[in-house]
Formats: C-alpha cells, sequence, structure tokens
C-alpha cells in the first residue's frame, strides 16, 4: 500500500536517504553485474587533480557525464565508470615549493629527490575524501575503487610504452625552442598551457634609440614592453617593404629612422617633427648599429647589432623597428637563425636562470629578477641617453596557470613531438568525432590544430614520469625504454618504482664504445600523461590488449571549452600518432562557470557561493539541473547564482513533487472512501474515453521520442528544457484541469482512469529525468509507444491553452481574480477546424477561466472588433527625431485590415519607414454601433482573437466571494499540514455591513462543502471540540474568522445513526424478535467483537443458556471477522442451523438519537465526542424515559459522576425537558452539556 507523503518536503534530507539505500545495497556495482554482458559503451574519464577542492566546473562536467552515461546505461549498454586522478606535475610541485620554502633546483637539490619526491606524493591525494564525498553527494555513479592514478608504475609504464612508439616512429627530437616559462615554477609550459591564464597588465612602455655606426647622429627607434630583453639584444628588425622615413624631432634636435606609419606612436602633432627622407625597409637592410651594452659584443664577428629584414614586422603598433633577443622571442629566434646571428649548434645566449634572475654575465643586473630589474635597466639605459620616452602600457599578458605569476618568453632545451607534420591528419580525425556544440569542432578547436606547433613534452622538473631515454654524454647514442622489463634487462637492476628517485642511478652501458648511458633528467609534462590515459588506464599493451583494442576509441567524453587547447588536444595528438584514428567518437564541450559578476570564480575574492552549502541548501538534484538547464551546455559561459538554483526547486522539483503527493493524496482517499486498493500496469492501461488523460499520454510519448532522437545526439542543450516544461505543462495544465476527476467527483471509474493517467506519466518523467529515485536506475528507459501519440488531440489542446492564456492576459490586465466568475467568452477563430478543435475542449475553458459560457465564431465583425495602433513614442521618437510627428498621426489612421496584415507579416511601411513588433502597440476597439450591453475586453496571439465579457454581476460577485471563503479555509488547512482524508470541522464568524458575508455563505454552503469536502458551521465552537488553528482574515472589506477543528462534528440534522450498528434478526428459544446492536459507542470506542455481540445479545433479548451462532446472509460470523465493515446490514442470531435468508430494511431498526458532547471530555479512557442512543431495544420495547436518557447519556461519554443539561441545538436555547415526549426525539441530535462542579467555578 503507498504510505502518505508529507505536504513539505527536504529535498536534501530526501537525497541522502537515496545515497544511504544506494550504498546499503550498493546499487552501481548491482547495476554493473546486471549489465555485464550487453555491449560496451566507453568512456573516459579526464582526470582532475587531487590538491584542490572541486568546483562548480567539476560538478558541471560531472553531472554531463553521470547523465550520458547513465542514459547509455539504461539505453541496455554496459558502462564502466573509473574515476581518475591527475598526481604529478607542476599542481603538486607548486604546493610542495610554497610550503617548504624552495625557490630554484640548488634547493632541490641540497634536499634530495628522493624526499623532495616523498613530500609531493604525501599531498597528492590531499583533498581525495572531500571529492568522494562531493562527487558521491551530488548523485554520480563512478567507481573510485577501481580508479586510475598517474602515479600508478602500470599507468607510468604505459606512459613509456607510448613513448617509445613516438620515439622509433621518428617523432621525438632534441631542440631549443622559445617556449612560454614559469619562473616561479621553474619550468616551460606548452603553448596550450600558456593560453590559459590571459590579464590584462600594466607594463613599462619604453623606446630606445639605436645610434647607426655609419653616422652616430642617426639613431633607429624601437620600442618594447619587456625592457629586460634588452640586455641580449643581438639585432633589429624591419618590414623590408613598407615605408620608412627618416625624420628631424624638432623639440628634441635629434635624427631619428621609423616606419611612417607609426609615427603617430611617438608625436601627437606633426608639427612636432619634420620628415628628411622617404626609403622602404630594405635600403636599412645590413646597416650597424650601436649596441646597448657590451655583455655580448663578441658576437659582432658573426653578424650581431645588425639591421635585419622579415615581414613579420607589422604597421599596428610600436616604431616598425623590432629589437631582437633572439633567446626571448620566437620571432627573434627564427629571424636571427635565418641570418647566421645564430646556429642551432651555438651555445645560447640565455643570461636567464630557471627562476627567471640575471646571471653573472649581465654584470649590471646580476642575481636580479627579470621583471624587477626592468625599472633599473630603464634607469641605466635614461643615463646613457638611450631612451626617447619611457611610460607605461595596458595589454593583455599571460599568466602561469598554477603560480598566477606572469610568465616570461625563454629559450629553454627540451624533448619535443613533432606535431607540425601531422597537422592534416589532425584534422582529417576531428572531423571524424562529433562535437557538441559543433561550432567548436570547426571553430576554436579546428582553428588550434590548424596552427598547431611541435609538442615540448619535457619538464625540468621532479614529481612527475621520467622520460625514459639513456644517452651518452654527447647525446649522440640513444636509448629509449618501453617497458619495465626491458629497462631491468639492460639495466641489470630490479625495478619496482618509476619515479625518479627509484631509476635516476639506474646506468645502462652503450653499444658504441661511449662508455654509460645515464637517464636525462626531464620529466614528461602531465598533459602528456593524461593524453595517455586511454592506454595507461588498462595498462596497455601489457594487459587488456583485446579489451582496450575492441572498446577504442571512447563513445564518449565531456569537459570544459578550456580543454580544447589541453586534455582534447593531447588525446587527439597520441592517437593520431599512435593508430592514425581519433580517441574519441562523441564530446560535449561545456563553458565556464562565472561568479554572478561576470568575473573568475576566486576563493581570494570569495565571489561565489560554496558549492558543498548550497548542496546542503537546496539539494544536488536542483544544482544539477540548474547547471544543465543553462547556457553553459552549449559552451557558453554562466554568470553562478545561488537564486537560479533556488528557482529550479521552487519552479520545477515542488510543483513536480506536489503532483505526486497529489496522486498519493487521492490513492489513499480512494482506498478509504471506497476501499479499492490502486494498482496499475502501464502497459495494459485501457484507452481512457478523456480527452485531456488521451493529450497528456501522447504529449509524454512524443516527449520521449524527442528525447531518444535528441540524447542520441547528445544534445542535452535541447533535451533538459523540455524536460522542465513538461514538468509545467503536467502540472499547471493536467493536474490543475483534472483535480475533481482525481479526486472522485466524478465517480470511482473515471477517478482510477485519471489516476493511472497521472501515474503512468509520473514514472516516465522520472525514467526521462534519471530522477534520484530508489531503483529507477535497474529499470530500462521507456522506448516511444506510437499507439499512445495523437498529435491531432495535442494540436487540439494547445489550441484550448492559447485561449485559457489569453483569457488570463484579459483578467490580470482587468485585475479580475479568476475566483470571480464571468458571463461570457468569444473566441474568434477563422479556421472552423481549430473552433471544432476548441469546442471538444470547452469544458475545461469554462473551469479554467471560470466563465459561463463559451461563444465560437468565425465573424469578428459581428462583435464589432477592430485594431487600432499607438506608436512606441520612446522607440519611435529617437529612431525618427524630425519625421516622428508626420508617422505618428500615420500609424493613428491606419485602418483594421493593414494593421491585420502588419499582425500576420510582422512590419508595415509608413511614409517610407518600415516599422516592426517593437515599434507599435496594437489595441482592440469595439463599434458601439453593434448595440448591446455586454462590456468586452480582447486579446489576440497570431492565430485567435478572445473576447471576455466583464459586465459587472452581483451573483457572481457572490460567488466570487464563496471563493474567496473557501481559499481561505484551504490556506488554513494547508497551515496544519492536513490532507483531504483527514476529517475536521470549519466553524466561521463573518462581520460585514448588512451580514452580506454571512448571506454570501449561507446561501453558497452547499457550494463551499462540495469543495472543502468538511462541515461549514456558523460559530460558535463547542469547548469539546479539539481546535486546530484559528484565524482572523479581512475579505474584501469584511473581517471571517475561521476554525478548524479535529473530526466531523455532526450536522444538525443526521439521516443515520453517529456510531456504526447492525439490526438484528434472533430465532432462540422458540420465539424469534428484531433489534439493533450498536457496533462501538461512543464513536471510535467500546467497539464489539464476535463473543462480546453474542454477550449484549443474551443480556438485551433474554436469550438464555443457549450456544449462539450469528450468520450475515448464509456466511457464518468468525471471530476474525472486523464487525465494524458489516456496519447497517442485518444479522441472523439462531442457536442452530443457518436460518432461512431475510431482508434487510436497509435502517436501522429502533428508533434513535445522535449525540453530542459541547463543553467537556470524555472520561474513563473514552475518546469521542459523538455518540448513539436507542430509544427502544428491541423492537417496540424498553422505551427510553427524560430520565433514562440522562442517565444513559453520561454513561456513553463516562461522565456518570456529573449532572448533564441537554438541548436540541448547539447554542443551548432549546433543553429537553421531562415535558418533551421521547418519540419527537427520534432520528435528532441532542447536544450535551455538561455542568461544572464547585470545584470549577
Amino acid at each position: 500500500m503507498v504510505q502518505q507523503v508529507p505536504e513539505n518536503i527536504n529535498f536534501p534530507a530526501e537525497e541522502e536517504k537515496i545515497l544511504q539505500f544506494w550504498s546499503e545495497f550498493n546499487c552501481f556495482q548491482e547495476c554493473l553485474k546486471q549489465s555485464k554482458h550487453r555491449p560496451r559503451f566507453t568512456f573516459y574519464d579526464g582526470p582532475p587533480f587531487a590538491t584542490g577542492l572541486p568546483h562548480y566546473g567539476h560538478i558541471l562536467a560531472g553531472t554531463i557525464k553521470d547523465i550520458v552515461t547513465r542514459y547509455a546505461h539504461q539505453s541496455g549498454f554496459h558502462v564502466d565508470r573509473r574515476f581518475g586522478w591527475d598526481c604529478h606535475g607542476l599542481p603538486v610541485e607548486y604546493e610542495i615549493d610554497k610550503t617548504l620554502g624552495i625557490r630554484g633546483p640548488e634547493d632541490v637539490a641540497k634536499m634530495g629527490i628522493a624526499e623532495y619526491n616523498s613530500q609531493c606524493r604525501a599531498i597528492v591525494m590531499r583533498y581525495s575524501a572531500e571529492w568522494k564525498s562531493t562527487v558521491t553527494r551530488l548523485g554520480r555513479w563512478i567507481d573510485f575503487d577501481n580508479d586510475y592514478k598517474t602515479l600508478y608504475p602500470q599507468f607510468m609504464e604505459s606512459v613509456w610504452w607510448v613513448f617509445k612508439q613516438l620515439y622509433d616512429k621518428g617523432l621525438v627530437y632534441r631542440g631549443v625552442k622559445v617556449m612560454p616559462y614559469s619562473t616561479a615554477c621553474n619550468t616551460p609550459l606548452s603553448n596550450f598551457e600558456s593560453h590559459q591564464n590571459y590579464k590584462d597588465v600594466q607594463d613599462p612602455s619604453v623606446f630606445v634609440t639605436f645610434p647607426l655606426e655609419e653616422d652616430e647622429n642617426v639613431s633607429l627607434v624601437a620600442w618594447t614592453t619587456t625592457p629586460w630583453t634588452l640586455p641580449s639584444n643581438l639585432a633589429l628588425c624591419v618590414n623590408p617593404d613598407l615605408q620608412y622615413v627618416k625624420i628631424k624631432d624638432v623639440v628634441r634636435g635629434r635624427l631619428l629612422i621609423l616606419m611612417e606609419a607609426r609615427l603617430s606612436a611617438l608625436y601627437k602633432l606633426e608639427s612636432d617633427y619634420e620628415i628628411l627622407e622617404r626609403f622602404p625597409g630594405v635600403q636599412l637592410k645590413g646597416k650597424k648599429y650601436k649596441p646597448l651594452f657590451d655583455y655580448f659584443v663578441k658576437y659582432k664577428e658573426n653578424g650581431a647589432f645588425t639591421v635585419l629584414v622579415d615581414h613579420y614586422v607589422k604597421e599596428e603598433e610600436g616604431t616598425g623597428v623590432v629589437h631582437q633577443a633572439p633567446y626571448f622571442g620566437a620571432d627573434d629566434f627564427r629571424v636571427c637563425m635565418d641570418f647566421n646571428i645564430i646556429q642551432k649548434d651555438s651555445a645560447p645566449i640565455c643570461p636567464v636562470d630557471a627562476s627567471g634572475c640575471f646571471t653573472a654575465e649581465v654584470t649590471h643586473f646580476t642575481g636580479q629578477h627579470v621583471k624587477d630589474a626592468d625599472k633599473n635597466i630603464i634607469k641605466t639605459l635614461k643615463e646613457q641617453g638611450r631612451i626617447l620616452v619611457a611610460s607605461t602600457f595596458t595589454h593583455s599578458y599571460p599568466f602561469c596557470w598554477r603560480s598566477d605569476t606572469p610568465l616570461i618568453y625563454k629559450a629553454v632545451p627540451s624533448w619535443f613531438v613533432r606535431v607540425e607534420h601531422m597537422v592534416d591528419k589532425l584534422l582529417r580525425n576531428n572531423d571524424l568525432c562529433y562535437w557538441v556544440p559543433e561550432f567548436v569542432r570547426e571553430k576554436r578547436f579546428g582553428n588550434w590544430l590548424k596552427d598547431a606547433h611541435d609538442w615540448a613534452i619535457s619538464r625540468n622538473r621532479y614529481w612527475g614520469t621520467p622520460i625514459p631515454l639513456w644517452v651518452s654524454e654527447d647525446f649522440e647514442e640513444v636509448v629509449c625504454i618501453g617497458s619495465v622489463s626491458e629497462l631491468e634487462e639492460l639495466s641489470g637492476a630490479k625495478v619496482s618504482d618509476l619515479h625518479r628517485e627509484s631509476i635516476d642511478h639506474l646506468t645502462i652501458p652503450s653499444r658504441c664504445g661511449k662508455g654509460t648511458l645515464r637517464r636525462i633528467p626531464e620529466v614528461f609534462d602531465c598533459w602528456f600523461e593524461s593524453g595517455s590515459m586511454p592506454y595507461a588506464q588498462v595498462h596497455y599493451p601489457f594487459e587488456n590488449k583485446r579489451e582496450f583494442e575492441d572498446a577504442f576509441p571512447a563513445d564518449f567524453i565531456a569537459e570544459g571549452i578550456d580543454q580544447t587547447r589541453g586534455w582534447f588536444y593531447t588525446l587527439l595528438v597520441l592517437a593520431t600518432a599512435l593508430f592514425g584514428q581519433p580517441p574519441f567518437k562523441n564530446v560535449i564541450v561545456n563553458g565556464l562557470v562565472l561568479a554572478s559578476d561576470g568575473q573568475k570564480m576566486s576563493k581570494r575574492k570569495k565571489n561565489y557561493p560554496d558549492p558543498v552549502s548550497v548542496i546542503q541548501k537546496y539539494g544536488a538534484d536542483a544544482l544539477r539541473l540548474y547547471l544543465i538547464n543553462s547556457p553553459v551546455v552549449r559552451a557558453e559561459n554562466l554568470r553562478f547564482k545561488e537564486e537560479g538554483v533556488r528557482d529550479v526547486l521552487k519552479d520545477v522539483l515542488l510543483p513536480w513533487y506536489n503532483a505526486y503527493r497529489f496522486f498519493v493524496q487521492n490513492v489513499l482517499r480512494l482506498h478509504k472512501e471506497e476501499e479499492m486498493e490502486f494498482l496499475c500496469n502501464v502497459n495494459t492501461v485501457k484507452e481512457s474515453p478523456n480527452i485531456t488523460d488521451r493529450w497528456i499520454l501522447s504529449f509524454m510519448q512524443s516527449l520521449v521520442g524527442f528525447f531518444e532522437t535528441e540524447m542520441a545526439a547528445y544534445r542535452l542543450y535541447t533535451v533538459v528544457p523540455r524536460l522542465v516544461k513538461f514538468v509545467d505543462v503536467l502540472t499547471n495544465w493536467y493536474v490543475r484541469m483534472n483535480r475533481r476527476r482525481l479526486k472522485g467527483e466524478s465517480g470511482v471509474e473515471d477517478c482510477v482512469m485519471a489516476l493511472e493517467t497521472l501515474f503512468s506519466v509520473l514514472l516516465s518523467l522520472c525514467r526521462l529525468m534519471d530522477k534520484d529515485t530508489l531503483s529507477i536506475h535497474y529499470l530500462m528507459l521507456p522506448h516511444v509507444r506510437e499507439e499512445l501519440i495523437d498529435k491531432k488531440t495535442e494540436n487540439a489542446v494547445c489550441r484550448m491553452q492559447s485561449v485559457i492564456e489569453l483569457g488570463r492576459v484579459i483578467r490580470d490586465r482587468k485585475t479580475i481574480p479568476i475566483k470571480y466568475p464571468l458571463k461570457e467568452i468569444v473566441v474568434i477563430h477563422q479556421d472552423p477546424e481549430a473552433l471544432n478543435d476548441i469546442r471538444s475542449l470547452e469544458k475545461y475553458i469554462l473551469e479554467e477561466l471560470n466563465v459561463r459560457k463559451v461563444t465560437l465564431s468565425t465573424d469578428k465583425n459581428k462583435y464589432g472588433v477592430r485594431l487600432r495602433a499607438e506608436p512606441d513614442h520612446m522607440v519611435l521618437g529617437k529612431r525618427l527625431k524630425g519625421a516622428f510627428k508626420t508617422v505618428m498621426t500615420s500609424i493613428k489612421q491606419l485602418s483594421s485590415e493593414e494593421l491585420e496584415q502588419f499582425q500576420r507579416s510582422g512590419s508595415i511601411v509608413v511614409e517610407g519607414h518600415e516599422l516592426h513588433d517593437e515599434d507599435i502597440r496594437l489595441m482592440y476597439t469595439f463599434d458601439q454601433t453593434t448595440g448591446g450591453t455586454a462590456q468586452f475586453e480582447a486579446h489576440s496571439d497570431a492565430q485567435a482573437l478572445v473576447l471576455l465579457d466583464v459586465t459587472p454581476d452581483q451573483s457572481m460577485v457572490d460567488e466570487g466571494m464563496a471563493r474567496e471563503v473557501i481559499n481561505r479555509i484551504q490556506k488554513l488547512r494547508k497551515k496544519c499540514n492536513l490532507v483531504p482524508t483527514d476529517e475536521i470541522t470549519v466553524y466561521y464568524n463573518a462581520k460585514s455591513e448588512d451580514r452580506y458575508l454571512n448571506n454570501v455563505i449561507e446561501s453558497h454552503t452547499e457550494f463551499i462543502f462540495a469543495t472543502i469536502k468538511a462541515p461549514l458551521k456558523p460559530y460558535p465552537v463547542s469547548t469539546s471540540e479539539k481546535v486546530l488553528i484559528q484565524e482572523k482574515t479581512q475579505l474584501k472589506g469584511s473581517e471571517l474568522e475561521i476554525t478548524l477543528t479535529r473530526g466531523l462534528s455532526p450536522p444538525l440534522s443526521l439521516s443515520g445513526p453517529a456510531c456504526a450498528y447492525v439490526n438484528l434478526n434472533i430465532c432462540a428459544n422458540g420465539y424469534e424478535q428484531g433489534g439493533v446492536l450498536l457496533l462501538e459507542n461512543p464513536k471510535g470506542d467500546n467497539k464489539l467483537d464476535l463473543l462480546k455481540l453474542k454477550s449484549v445479545v443474551t443480556s438485551i433479548f433474554g436469550v438464555k443458556n443457549t450456544k449462539l451462532t450469528v450468520f450475515h446472509g448464509e456466511t457464518e460470523i468468525q471471530n476474525q471477522t472486523d464487525l465494524l465493515s458489516l456496519s447497517g446490514k442485518t444479522l441472523s442470531v439462531t442457536a442452530g442451523s443457518a436460518p432461512s435468508p431475510v431482508s434487510s430494511p436497509g435502517a436501522l431498526l429502533c428508533q434513535y438519537i445522535n449525540l453530542q458532547l459541547l463543553n467537556a471530555e470524555p472520561q474513563e479512557c473514552l475518546m469521542g465526542t459523538v455518540g448513539t442512543l436507542l430509544l427502544e431495544n428491541p423492537l417496540g420495547q424498553n422505551g427510553l424515559t427524560h430520565r433514562g436518557l440522562l442517565y444513559e447519556a453520561a454513561k456513553v461519554f463516562g461522565l456518570r459522576s456529573r449532572k448533564l443539561k441537554l438541548f436540541l441545538n448547539e447554542t443551548q436555547t432549546h433543553e429537553i425537558t421531562e415535558d418533551i415526549p421521547m418519540k419527537t426525539l427520534n432520528m435528532k441530535t441532542v447536544y450535551v452539556s455538561v455542568l461544572p462542579t464547585t470545584a470549577e467555578f
């Protein structure tokens, strides 16, 4: 039997119960067991670092992954879901460097790599418990026990295998490359890492002079925002084709050379300079100039301090003369290589150490960090007269994504994977992947691939997978190791761990007579490891070879849009290089979750709410639904707002829950009132004759079809809004329109049909939403039942909804609440078929709009309806300026026919100006010539025109007041957390002018009772009543006090006894007699069983020394029979065999009265305040006297020692005295008043 559900639900607490259930019964693993032999659906989980706590970006991506993998499981696939951890690299090392105060390689050398890595290992999983707790709390099903970690030796060995494949294919080389470099982390970054954290910063902006050797009075002028690179200057570069000028600086009196197009960078006025010569940049090629510093003057013999030419110099910034520091800029490096200023095998001119400080070569600034040295370099050059202008410049500059410090560009000896040669293959494989949204593949990711550079995979660090290259001192002999067994064989040592401290000391004998080969010191970039995870997580190819190859590429992955230059990229590069195919088939890319102000979420700024507190406050479902029902699923950014999560709870989850609660209430009501247990099989439910049942079932099946199509295409951004919309349709349309049916007001059969429909829809919705109910995940997803889809009915209901919504707009506009009935609604539509659809649903329009009559028509002229237009003064006035007045006049003169055409097309030309919806407001008017007294208000959409008769009518106003009374009563019921099956009595006291409110209530008592299903009585409230709530309220100028009491107070005139009873036909001791037995008295107390029944029969009816048998019809009553279930029936009592059948009189045989206790509580452990007394028993015998009545009444309520007074009315104005004949009281209610004792005065 279904259990009652509370009115108020604590969603987070309910989720905790579900999580407990899942944990107790190991539901996730159970699902995996059940699906073991199904086809595989492969999913890769991108590994996060556990050195930080999960944030909304992780929660979003995790939710998307959970939705898709659950969908795959419930669509008939087996889906392994393993959690992964990124354990190596900068995030870990940076934390240790901060904690231990490590500033560079020297500090690590002093400490020892073994100890350093031991410290790193200790914090790798610092927040793993919090991760597991949060991910589990979010309801995500993923395997933490069978996880993968990049520090596992098996994982690292597979990474070695990947690298060896690349090495054997000739894709690995060693070179010097200018790379983004983090001085805080002492390591280069890959290009995609350097693009992850740009900030607007203010840097120095200096214009520096370079006097020509041929004439030191003439200087080239270069511009830079990195003065720290000037000590390493080896050349200048100009564009060979663009125009340059020699000028005389009027103010400074100096002769300068720069690009003509860039004169504005130095001079505001043309009068500040005089152009002496014009010439193309190529004329400057080869000219020598005076160096800024003499640190590297020896390189002059190699061609340094010369003007070079290249087309990378542009006319958009600077002076058109670019200073070249080849080991601190990629273009500088390329150009100087092209002109042999530097060579591949020459020692790098890079006087900056791993920590970003100048080395001893730069004598003036030794030991200074390059960024700190800027101001000292500028000062020195000013003193030398080489600074023309020094100021500041704001621009976007890359910062280290981990340490949040400015990057520099620096030449670093690195190991590279060749990527540039396979750009076409990467693009082809990318085209084989299905991206959601698609523009990411073409634009963001595709454009990145087109410009892909060789990938620097080495890092001069410690905590990572060591690059498995053993080399001779001259690097001419290189051995690449691809497995642990290979290393053991070549080194002769046993290997159990692959971190640096375990293998750096191992050597390999040279095969070329070069002595001993030692491992290079670098480790892999951690992105190389995460890009290798498809293979390394299963220890491929050393284990699971067949399983991996059968399941590769992955069916699905998902991460944020920032991974287009991270994980998505490294996965594709390695899969293309290894296997020539993409690593995944389908990918969902989400946008970034920002703070509410549009800024990046920052712990320091505290500009976002803690995710754990949001989950505790609103629940995981609300947070998940908020995130996935937002633009962020379309790879756009989301400004996170806590109130958005709250609104999901209020607008989606709560109405959905209330629909379920309403369903449960009415299942319980059906059981209580009709003794019918609700059982439903959604596959065998017969077709309902009710159109709204057919509509909601069809609408649901259309949704299932849409769900299947869109989920197969991974378009969560279309699916989720439709699911959310369906909740609104279900709760605000279907349930609302069918409340009376669901409550049983249209008969039991129709009620059951409505309940079956609602149950079917709620179950399907839970399965589609993958709602966190206890066992829903064991079920497969529903498939479309085409036979239930009825598009004609869906269209008809859609038209009806439009009419209702138009009517609601009119009511709102005229501030006429829906409680107040109106006479008529006229629906005008040009399509007769549409009018037939609306006619078929007329009763719902009557109910939803609370109107008396629906009139349908195709002729709006009959009602004198015309359109008129008003211009939007603000919009048009601003746009048309002087022409506005003429256009405004013409707009007001537009005919109704012209405006109807404008309604259809959305545009109209007035006085040569094209106007649109936002420019003109349309209003309806009515020709007064059509006559009639009706006062219509009109509103329309693109299809229908609705007229609502808003003429005032007193009877309708009165009914509206009665509805207001109902509203106040139901609100009090809700306040007390009462459910429909709770029995109450409603008392009221109204105070209003001329007793208006009293008259309304009295004349609408039956109308009110039909809704509240409880007795409605005027004050006073009996002191014996248990008051639940009492409240005063103002109602349209009247005062209304309402009291709700527990239990049903019997009405003033009852049609039957208050207590359960049976009529008796007794055949014993040779004679037959009729009588009555009360099965309880007072109501709910002193209940009879079979033994007591027989005892009472022998006492009252004088049956002696006989073994009695009791029958209902021909069925003998047994000890276990619930006698209350036989109330109102006739039982036969015999001393022998079954009697011949007797006819049931259909009413109580004897005369009786009902008792109502007024001002006291029952005594002697009794609870009931309502009872019944028989005025005779057996039939025609033992008549009750007034004195007997007083005695028996006191006995019923356990008040034998108290004095009573009896009354015919509750207000105690008509006392029952000895003069009143007892027979006149038959079938009446007697009110029992208990007189106070002296102790109570």
